[in-house]
């Protein structure tokens, strides 16, 4: 069964309810989009498994623990390459691995134009990064390339998902978990979450 994740951190909506009003420009939109993908990784990853390790402080040796998966993070082109640094800042040694899909407008259909990924990804856990879960084609479609790869764990982190894309996901894929910052009321007549925060590309690289 699918576990969909919508933080009800208040720092999360503050920032969310920030990142929605038109007024706020590129360069508050980009840092808004980190700052909230930070907070939204911090969850996702909240279940990795770690194994024990032995560490000498200035004092002592002690226990603490370390990561036993290596993370990949894999960000759709282009709306995703805005969550790409504060999600390497949290997990500096993961990979960063791009995918390039856009939404064709007259079908809604994802189309693929980038691919780059190895047939051996060599990582045990990915992050699928993209702002918005609209139709959830790109997504679907995300996950379908990298489930022809040997990984124990593919994950969705986003921004702001509609419940169409949430059910395109969950249907195509029940074991990727979700995890959002908002759960919105419905895609419009173009496709477009609402009330949503407009293009989410556009409004972090200042094309509107």
């Amino acid at each position: 069964m699918v576990e969909v994740h919508v933080s009800k951190h208040p720092l999360v909506t503050q920032k969310v309810t920030r990142l929605r009003d038109q007024s706020t420009g590129s360069k508050e939109f980009r840092e808004l989009v980190g700052e909230i993908t930070t907070l939204l990784l911090y969850e996702a990853t909240a279940d990795l498994p770690t194994a024990p390790v032995k560490v000498r402080t200035p004092l002592m040796e002690t226990e603490g623990t370390k990561l036993l998966y290596k993370i990949g993070l894999i960000p759709i082109l282009r709306a995703g390459l805005g969550m790409v640094p504060a999600a390497v800042n949290l997990l500096p040694h993961s990979q960063v691995w791009h995918l390039g899909i856009y939404r064709e407008h007259a079908t809604r259909m994802p189309v693929e134009y980038y691919n780059k990924l190895p047939e051996d990804l060599e990582i045990d856990a990915a992050f699928v990064l993209d702002p918005m879960l609209a139709t959830g084609g790109s997504a679907v479609a995300a996950v379908d390339v990298l489930k022809l790869r040997a990984l124990k764990s593919v994950k969705f982190v986003g921004l702001i998902a509609a419940p169409e894309g949430v059910e395109a996901l969950s249907s195509a894929h029940p074991d990727v978990s979700i995890h959002v910052a908002a759960l919105d009321s419905h895609l419009n007549e173009d496709a477009y979450i609402v009330p949503g925060l407009g293009d989410a590309g556009d409004r972090q690289f200042g094309t509107l």
